[in-house]
């Protein structure tokens, strides 16, 4: 791996995992085989985060629209957000699950994280079935347990802090309705590489790209 000196590391990364699909079609592979191909990449990359001291972390598993596609491809996605959340709980990381646990769509095996964040570090937040109009909808009605003093208290994702940087996998330039309000002010690095290939030295150019940017929030 790349040597890195960091001056400045961003509190809280969030990461979009795109390019799965693709993948598997590269391989000639079905569609939904992309999904599992993704999940050791997220667990090296979490692991990565915690050697380099990074505090929290959020990254996409599904969105609310995601559910529209083809059955085995919203099994296989489910399943690999569960995978995936379990492993980085057994491996230490503070899992907090952000989505709509009241839908069908939602893994039963999910909802331990749902109420609580598992013990751990780095804080690790998975969003699973999450959608940003859901985020303040449901926030708006529901109770909060975040604290008064919180910017994000009205919202469901209330424990979700502030992100300093997204990095996006897969090549396409948008946000998707990752986390809108926490991510106001995020600085937003685009990797052409797709998910399931990753590599650490893409995460470490990301973070020399950060080194490089005007943080002001607006002042």
């Amino acid at each position: 791996m790349k040597e890195f000196t960091a001056r400045r590391l961003p509190r809280h990364i969030g990461f979009i995992p795109d390019g799965n699909r693709r993948w598997a079609r590269e391989h000639g592979l079905p569609k939904r085989a992309g999904y599992a191909a993704g999940i050791e990449p997220g667990l090296r990359l979490l692991d990565l985060c915690r050697e380099l001291g990074i505090e929290e972390v959020s990254a996409y598993g599904f969105t609310k629209e995601n559910v529209q596609r083809p059955s085995d491809q919203v099994e296989a996605f489910r399943d690999a957000c569960v995978r995936f959340a379990l492993a980085a709980a057994d491996e230490g990381a503070g899992v907090l699950v952000v989505g709509d646990a009241e839908s069908a769509a939602f893994p039963d095996a999910l909802r331990l994280f749902v109420e609580e964040r598992s013990p751990g570090a780095p804080r690790f937040n998975l969003l699973v079935n999450y959608g940003w109009q859901w985020d303040l909808g449901r926030g708006a009605r529901a109770k909060t347990h975040a604290a008064s003093g919180n910017p994000f208290r009205g919202l469901a994702s209330a424990d979700v802090a502030r992100v300093d940087l997204v990095v996006r996998w897969g090549g396409r330039r948008r946000l998707s309705g990752f986390l809108p309000l926490q991510c106001a002010y995020a600085d937003f690095f685009v990797v052409d590489t797709l998910w399931p290939d990753m590599r650490a030295y893409e995460m470490l150019d990301a973070l020399e790209w950060y080194q490089t940017q005007d943080v002001t929030l607006g002042g």
